[in-house]
C-alpha cells in the first residue's frame, strides 16, 4: 500500500473516531488489519494525527507482540511460548519448526512465503504445545504435525 493511502485511512479514521490518546490502540489494530503491518511512515502520520509523540507510537508497536513492522509471509506460523506449551516440550518443537519451515523465528523467509512467529497462550493448554496456522488453532504439535504444516504453507 502507498504511503498516500495509508495517511488517507488514517485521516479517514481519525475523523469518524477522534483524535484523542485513546484512540492510538484501535488505529493501530484496524491499520494492522487494513494493511498488515505498521511502518515508520504510518507511525510519523498517527504521532501527528493524534498528537503525541513517534517515541509515543512507537513504543506501543514495539510493545505489543501483534503489530507487525514489515509485512508478513503469505502464511503465518505462531508456536506458543507460554509455559504450559513449554512444559510440553515447545521449545523443542519451536527449534524443529524454524528448521522444518526453513524460517528463524521472529521472521519471514526470504521468499515471503512463511513467517514465523510466537505467541503467548492461546487457552490450550492441556494439549500443547499448540500453534495457529494461519489464524487456525493446531493442538499437540510433534514432528508428523510439524510436518503437515509444512506441507501445507508449501502449498
Amino acid at each position: 500500500m502507498q504511503q498516500e493511502e495509508t495517511a488517507r485511512l488514517i485521516e479517514d479514521w481519525t475523523q469518524t473516531h477522534g483524535r484523542t490518546r485513546d484512540r492510538l490502540l484501535p488505529l493501530l489494530h484496524m491499520l494492522q488489519e487494513e494493511i498488515g503491518f505498521i511502518d515508520g511512515n504510518a507511525i510519523k502520520i498517527i504521532a501527528e494525527k493524534l498528537n503525541l509523540t513517534r517515541a509515543d507510537v512507537h513504543g506501543v508497536v514495539t510493545f505489543y507482540h501483534d503489530f507487525r513492522r514489515a509485512p508478513a509471509g503469505r502464511h503465518v506460523v505462531k508456536l506458543c511460548r507460554a509455559e504450559s506449551c513449554q512444559a510440553r516440550g515447545a521449545a523443542a518443537m519451536e527449534k524443529a519448526a524454524a528448521e522444518r519451515l526453513g524460517v528463524p523465528m521472529g521472521e519471514t523467509r526470504p521468499d515471503g512465503q512463511v513467517t514465523l512467529e510466537p505467541i503467548y497462550c492461546l487457552g490450550l493448554c492441556a494439549v500443547g504445545p499448540n500453534a495457529l496456522v494461519d489464524g487456525r488453532p493446531v493442538a499437540r504439535i510433534d514432528a508428523a504435525a510439524l510436518d503437515r504444516i509444512a506441507q501445507e504453507v508449501a502449498a
